[in-house]
């Protein structure tokens, strides 16, 4: 098998696995060389969701091995996210051509280029990692996409405005800023998590909103066990979503608010910066 070939069965596979809809981000996982943004092998491949994660290493650095639907540590044990949940949610963003996207957690860059490859060449992707060596190996890896810029830093105050915005670290609120940037009938991707006695990131729901003035359209598109974002957590927030998590079986918010407002018996979790409701 060719490594092209090997790409296409991946793109198929997570086709299969989160169930996707998208030809376009069908073809954009079998396009995009996972290697690239890896490193050289050979590669770590997380065999389960223990803790500490077992690891099993690939027997060469042929970059076929990587092309499944698995966790693979390039750095620091943040792994290269499971590409069939990424899928799922990058789905849900409904990134067209010609869209600004905003990537805030860009890591190695890898979902980074995937974004890319669906916003096409009259879009634009902005990418904040935290982490300045991160950051510098995503911005070296995306060369090959002109339309991507990376920024070292937290994306406290980006400059918008953003049909897209896909957070990749877990937050319990959005930033106000992050809210300010989204353009009308824009759409955001937050995992809203909270922490758990003896995991070492937070677990909660991935939550779409979409920009509606004045109640936003709010979904949980999925459970997510994320690392924590540098600059939106609280734990007043935490305590809020924690409420929301007891009462998912029965009820589920469909809505957000961003203008303040006194809780009310519509309010499932009333945030610093937005409140979820019925």
């Amino acid at each position: 098998m060719t490594i092209e070939e090997a790409r296409r069965w991946y793109a198929e596979e997570i086709r299969a696995v989160a169930h996707l809809q998208s030809d376009a981000l069908v073809a954009a996982y079998a396009r995009v060389p996972r290697e690239v943004f890896l490193g050289d092998g050979p590669w770590q491949i997380a065999r389960s969701f223990e803790l500490p994660a077992p690891y099993r290493v690939t027997v060469d650095a042929d970059p076929r091995h990587i092309y499944h639907d698995v966790l693979i540590d390039p750095a620091r044990q943040l792994h290269n996210g499971q590409p069939s949940a990424l899928a799922r949610w990058i789905e849900a963003a409904e990134i067209r051509p010609g869209d600004r996207v905003l990537h805030i957690g860009a890591g190695v860059g890898y979902y980074t280029a995937i974004l890319a490859e669906l916003a096409g060449p009259t879009g634009s992707v902005v990418g904040y990692e935290v982490d300045a060596g991160l950051a510098a190996r995503a911005h070296a890896a995306l060369r090959g996409w002109p339309t991507v810029r990376v920024e070292a830093g937290d994306a406290a105050s980006p400059e918008g405005p953003f049909d897209a915005i896909f957070v990749n670290a877990g937050c319990t609120h959005p930033r106000p800023q992050w809210l300010a940037a989204l353009a009308p009938g824009g759409r955001m991707m937050i995992p809203l998590t909270m922490h758990l006695p003896g995991l070492p990131h937070g677990v909660g729901g991935m939550v779409r909103l979409e920009r509606r003035d004045p109640r936003w359209p709010a979904t949980i598109v999925s459970q997510v066990g994320m690392y924590d974002c540098s600059n939106a957590r609280d734990p007043e927030n935490e305590a809020e979503l924690r409420k929301l998590a007891a009462g998912a079986a029965s009820v589920k918010p469909t809505a957000a608010v961003i203008e303040p407002h006194e809780r009310g018996d519509a309010c499932l979790a009333h945030l610093s910066s937005i409140c979820l409701q019925k």
